[in-house]
């Protein structure tokens, strides 16, 4: 053990060595660095994605081009279990989503797409009518299976 501290005790000794220390630019000398804040865009018109399934819902805002703006969930919310499907989980998440999308971007009017099944489908576009948003329009984008599943094998007897 002893020899263990006196090892480290040199070391630590060598690495300080004056020409280093003169070297060294003091606190008060360095510069500090400079970072630049990042702005915020301002959009007046966006999308809103509504994904509505049977076990959450996903409430993503985007500006016209497709990048998102803020995004929150029924899950994100505070709710867990079962109680994530639900209509009140997905105006809670939908209001989550469009007060920050209001207050850091400046969004005023928004068309709505919706997607699923779920139970948060309508009480998420009333939520968003409620919270003064001008919806132009709501298009439903729930994707149609067009062959239906594979067909079982055929038995055997």
């Amino acid at each position: 053990m002893a020899e263990k501290e006196q090892v480290k005790a040199k070391t630590e000794a060598t690495e300080q060595t004056p020409e280093k220390v003169a070297d060294a630019p003091s606190e008060a000398e360095a510069k500090p660095v400079k970072r630049r804040k990042k702005s915020k865009r301002t959009v007046a018109s966006g999308q809103i994605h509504v994904l509505a399934t049977f076990n959450n819902t996903i409430i993503t805002v985007t500006d016209p081009k497709g990048n998102v703006l803020t995004s929150a969930s029924a899950g994100g919310s505070g709710f867990r279990g079962s109680k994530k499907g639900t209509a009140y989980a997905a105006q809670i998440a939908a209001e989550k989503a469009i007060g920050g999308a209001k207050t850091n971007h400046g969004l005023t009017k928004a068309e709505v797409f919706v997607k699923g099944v779920g139970l948060g489908r309508d009480a998420a576009v009333r939520s968003l009518i409620n919270q003064k948003l001008q919806v132009e329009s709501v298009k439903d984008i729930t994707p149609n299976p067009h062959g239906g599943v594979r067909a079982r094998k055929p038995k055997r007897n």
